[in-house]
C-alpha cells in the first residue's frame, strides 16, 4: 500500500506559523513591503511564545497595526536583515551594472559598429546590464532613433559574440536614442542634454552616464569642452559621469600632458577611463594570476634564471582603409607605446599589495620609471616598411603603394626595440619588443626565455636540438600558455629535444572568453579602473618612446621587408649581435 504524502500545512511547526503571523502583522503595520522576502525563511523551528493579541482564523493570524509593529520589533529586526546570497565572497554572482547609460560619439565608425555596439548587446544578453540601460549615439548623420536602432541591430547580427535573442533586443532597443550633429554644434549638444534628461525619467538611468569618445584624437579636446559647456559633465548629486577615451592619447609626451590637463579640467582623474583593449583580454589578466597565484613560477621570474623576454604583436594585414590615421603615426606609436609597454609592465612588475587600481598603478609605474633605453639606438632599434609580396595566397601591395600614402612617407609599419629594466629583479635582462603589419601570421605573445642549464652531463650530440626553456603566454588568437622544455626522445640513445605542454582556454573552461570590450565597458559602468591606464602611465610610456622617435626622424629611412615574412633582416641582426634570435611564433 502506498504511503500517503504528509500535508505540508499539517507539518508546520508552531514557530514557522508564528513567523508567518509576524509577517502578516508587519505588512499590516507598514514595517515591510508586501513583496519583501518572507520572514519565515529566517524563523527558527523551535517553539516561541505566541504574541498577545493574536487570534487564529483559518490558520492565519490577524492583528492590529500597533500589536503587529510591537511583535515585529520583538521577533525580527528587519533593518539588520541581509540577503546571504549577496556575500561578497560568493563568486557565483556576476557583477551587474546599476542604472546607467552610454553615450557614444562617432557611433558610425568601424570601432563602434564592430566592437562597441555588439559588446553592449552581449552584456545585455548575459544579464549584466540593468533593464533600463540606455544607448545614445552622436554622429553627423541625418538619422532618427529608429534608423539608429536598425544600424545597431545589423551590427549586433553581424558581430555579436552571443546568440541573438529577440526579447533582449526589444528591451535594449527601447532605450536607444540618436543625436545628429557636429562636435561644434551647440544645438546638437543641447539636444543631447535633453535626451539624457528624458532617459533619466523614462528609463530610470539615475543621471549615470559614460561618454565614449570613439573619435579621432584631434576631436578629443572639442568634445570634452562641449560636454563641459552644456553641463553634461556636471555630476548630479548621488550620480556619476565618466569619460572613456580611445588611444592614441597624444602623439608624444608634450601633447599627452596637454591633453591630460584639458581633460582633467572637465573630469576628475578618477572619472577618466583610457581604453587599452589589450588589458581587457583574459590572457593579459592571466599574467597576474600566473605569476602571483602560483608558487612554481614566481621564484624563477627574475634575472637569476631568465635570459631575456620577447613581446611580439604581429598582424597579417596591411593598413586597409586607415591611411589617413596611420600615416604619420606608425607602428611604434600605435602599438609599442600602449599595448606592448603595458604587457611589459605586467610581466616585469612586482607583486601589488592588492588587486586594485591604485596598487597596480604603483607597481607599473615602478617598472616604467626603471626602463632604460640602449646607448646606441641605431644598433638596438629597428623600423621597417612592408613591401609588396605574396601573403595568404595573393599578391599584395607595399605600404608606399597603398591608397592615400605619400610615396615619400617614412612612417614605420614595423618596429623593434631593446629595453632594459634597471632594478634588482631584472638587471641585465633585455626586453625585446616588436610589432609589425604584413607579417607571417596574426599573433600576440609574451615569451619568457630562460637561461640554459649551467652544466650538462650529456655530450653535445645528445643536446644539439635542445633549445632554451621558455614560458610563452599567448594573448591572441589561440589564448593560452605553452611551457617548452627538453625531454628524451624514445629509443636506445640519449637524445634530448624540445617538447611543449600546452594550456588553452577553449579546452580548459566551458565558458568562452568574453570580448575585451565587454569587460572594459562593464568596468566603466561599475567604476572599476583596474584595467585602465592612468595618465601617469601614459606620460611615462611617451617618455620611453619619444627618444626613439626623435632618433628615427633624423636617421635614414625605414628598412624594407617582404610581405608575408617576419620583418626586415636588420631586426634579426639586432638580436644576433646579442647572441640571440627571434622566436618564431
Amino acid at each position: 500500500m502506498s504511503k500517503e504524502l504528509p500535508d505540508p500545512d499539517a507539518g508546520e511547526t508552531k514557530g514557522t506559523k508564528e513567523a508567518k503571523e509576524v509577517r502578516d502583522a508587519q505588512e499590516a503595520a507598514g514595517v515591510v513591503a508586501a513583496d519583501a522576502p518572507h520572514a519565515e525563511a529566517d524563523a527558527p523551528p523551535s517553539r516561541t511564545e505566541e504574541p498577545k493579541g493574536t487570534k487564529r482564523t483559518g490558520g492565519r493570524a490577524k492583528k492590529s497595526a500597533a500589536a503587529g509593529s510591537k511583535a515585529a520589533a520583538a521577533v525580527i529586526p528587519t533593518a539588520e536583515w541581509s540577503n546571504p546570497l549577496r556575500d561578497p565572497q560568493d563568486r557565483r554572482l556576476p557583477r551587474i551594472a546599476g542604472p546607467s547609460g552610454l553615450v557614444i560619439f562617432g557611433v558610425t565608425g568601424d570601432l563602434s559598429r564592430k566592437k562597441l555596439m555588439p559588446a553592449v548587446y552581449d552584456l545585455a544578453n548575459r544579464g549584466l546590464l540593468p533593464p533600463g540601460f540606455s544607448l545614445v549615439g552622436f554622429a553627423r548623420r541625418d538619422w532618427a532613433d529608429q534608423d539608429f536602432a536598425e544600424v545597431v541591430h545589423q551590427a549586433v547580427k553581424e558581430h555579436a559574440r552571443t546568440e541573438f535573442r529577440e526579447e533582449v533586443w526589444q528591451q535594449l532597443s527601447e532605450g536607444m536614442r540618436f543625436i545628429p550633429g557636429d562636435f561644434d554644434d551647440d544645438n546638437a549638444f543641447e539636444e543631447l542634454r535633453k535626451a539624457v534628461d528624458e532617459l533619466d525619467t523614462s528609463r530610470g538611468t539615475s543621471g549615470n552616464y559614460a561618454f565614449y569618445l570613439s573619435v579621432p584624437p584631434k576631436f578629443f579636446p572639442k568634445v570634452v569642452q562641449q560636454l563641459k559647456k552644456h553641463g553634461l559633465a556636471d555630476t548630479p548629486e548621488g550620480s556619476w559621469r565618466r569619460a572613456v577615451i580611445e588611444k592614441p592619447f597624444g602623439h608624444d609626451l608634450e601633447s599627452a600632458q596637454e591633453l591630460n590637463a584639458l581633460v582633467h579640467d572637465v573630469f576628475e582623474p578618477d572619472q577618466v577611463f583610457r581604453i587599452d583593449h589589450y588589458l581587457g583580454k583574459e590572457t593579459v589578466q592571466n599574467i597576474l594570476a600566473l605569476r602571483f597565484a602560483n608558487q612554481m613560477y614566481e621564484p624563477i621570474w627574475n634575472r637569476s634564471y631568465v635570459d631575456h623576454v620577447q613581446i611580439t604583436m604581429a598582424e597579417d594585414i596591411g593598413i586597409g582603409g586607415r591611411a589617413g590615421y596611420y600615416d604619420g603615426i606608425g607602428a611604434a606609436r600605435d602599438v609599442i607605446q600602449n599595448h606592448l609597454l603595458q604587457l611589459m609592465a605586467l610581466t616585469a612588475m612586482e607583486e601589488p599589495a592588492s588587486f586594485d587600481a591604485a596598487s597596480l598603478l604603483t607597481e607599473k609605474l615602478k617598472v616604467f620609471r626603471a626602463v632604460r633605453l640602449p646607448d646606441d639606438l641605431g644598433e638596438h632599434t629597428v623600423r621597417g616598411q612592408y613591401a609588396g609580396g605574396w601573403q595568404g595566397g595573393e599578391q599584395v601591395s607595399g605600404y608606399l603603394e597603398e591608397d592615400g600614402i605619400d610615396p615619400a612617407s617614412t612612417t614605420d609599419t614595423y618596429a623593434a626595440i631593446k629595453l632594459a629594466v634597471d632594478n634588482r629583479r631584472w638587471a641585465g635582462v633585455p626586453f625585446y619588443l616588436r610589432t609589425g603589419k604584413r607579417l607571417g601570421r596574426r599573433v600576440t605573445e609574451i615569451a619568457v626565455v630562460f637561461q640554459r642549464a649551467p652544466h650538462s652531463p650529456f655530450d653535445q650530440t645528445a643536446t644539439e636540438e635542445l633549445g632554451a626553456n621558455a614560458i610563452v603566454i599567448r594573448v591572441q588568437p589561440d589564448e593560452g600558455m605553452t611551457v617548452r622544455f627538453g625531454s628524451k626522445v624514445p629509443g636506445t640513445s640519449m637524445e634530448i629535444r624540445d617538447v611543449s605542454m600546452d594550456f588553452a582556454y577553449g579546452e580548459s573552461f566551458t565558458e568562452s572568453s568574453p570580448e575585451a570590450y565587454e569587460r572594459l565597458i562593464l568596468d566603466v559602468l561599475l567604476g572599476d579602473a583596474n584595467l585602465f591606464p592612468r595618465h601617469q602611465e601614459v606620460e611615462e610610456s611617451w617618455r620611453i618612446l619619444d627618444p626613439v622617435e626623435e632618433y628615427w626622424a633624423t636617421h635614414g629611412k625605414p628598412a624594407q621587408y617582404a610581405s608575408g615574412g617576419w620583418g626586415p633582416k636588420e631586426a634579426d641582426e639586432m638580436l644576433a649581435r646579442d647572441g640571440r634570435s627571434w622566436r618564431r611564433p
